[in-house]
């Protein structure tokens, strides 16, 4: 009696093949919102180079990213803090509102002194800066995606020193007194714009704008609303500055 023997031509049952391929891993897909093409691209080459990550969607503002978070369904949105049409803090807030599940990484080039904070308080769950280099950032992301929060050593050291009551005398920027909608309005006086223009864009009335000014003006002890303009313009200015 012939034994059977094994076709050698016999080809992978195409069920078989498939499931193989949904065994691997799956790679988690990011949305990157930011309004400049150049850091675009370079991030999206960086992302897709990754076993595990994939860049799905890249809105250049809040408002794109709202029409793409439902057709892209992303597991983490790398948002920079500062873009048109609507500030990063109420960008995170907003998402956070409607998705609050939805892991938000900041990645910025202003000071991580003045904006992480703010950033990690409105719902976000990591903060890096654009000169902090690209394993960095992808460690942050996957920190982020890991449930982790993620902050630098120096930022993370500053936190605990200040949950612990042992900030170091004269380490706060008076900044820090205002609230994210008194910091929004000090921002926007320093691209000089004018209170009608604020409450414009901020969706408030001028009304709320000028009490906001006066709020402003007390808690960083500036004496008149000249005063106020001049220290707000030169403080953007300086935070405009390219590291």
């Amino acid at each position: 009696m012939m034994s059977a023997q094994k076709d050698p031509f016999t080809r992978k049952n195409p069920t078989t093949a498939a499931a193989s391929k949904t065994d691997r891993p799956s790679r988690r897909n990011i949305l990157i919102v930011d309004e400049h093409p150049m850091l675009l691209a370079g991030l999206e080459q960086l992302i897709n180079k990754q076993p595990d990550l994939k860049v799905c969607g890249k809105p250049s503002n809040p408002a794109e990213a709202f029409k793409e978070l439902s057709k892209f369904k992303p597991d983490l949105i790398l948002t920079d803090i500062t873009m048109p049409g609507r500030s990063g803090i109420g960008f995170i807030k907003d998402l956070l509102a409607l998705h609050p599940e939805l892991p938000i990484l900041v990645l910025s080039m202003h000071d991580e002194v003045i904006y992480a904070e703010r950033a990690l308080r409105a719902g976000a769950r990591g903060y890096i800066m654009k000169e902090s280099g690209a394993e960095n950032l992808v460690t942050a992301i996957r920190q982020v995606l890991g449930g982790q929060v993620y902050v630098s050593p120096r930022m993370s050291a500053k936190i605990v020193a200040n949950l612990s009551g042992r900030k170091p005398r004269g380490s706060s920027s008076p900044i820090e007194k205002l609230s994210d909608r008194e910091f929004e309005v000090f921002q926007l006086i320093g691209e000089g714009k004018s209170s009608r223009d604020i409450a414009k864009e901020l969706h408030l009335s001028v009304k709320t704008v000028v009490v906001h000014r006066c709020h402003i003006k007390a808690k960083l002890e500036l004496k008149d609303a000249t005063s106020l303009v001049r220290h707000a313009v030169r403080w953007v200015e300086t935070r405009n500055i390219s590291p």
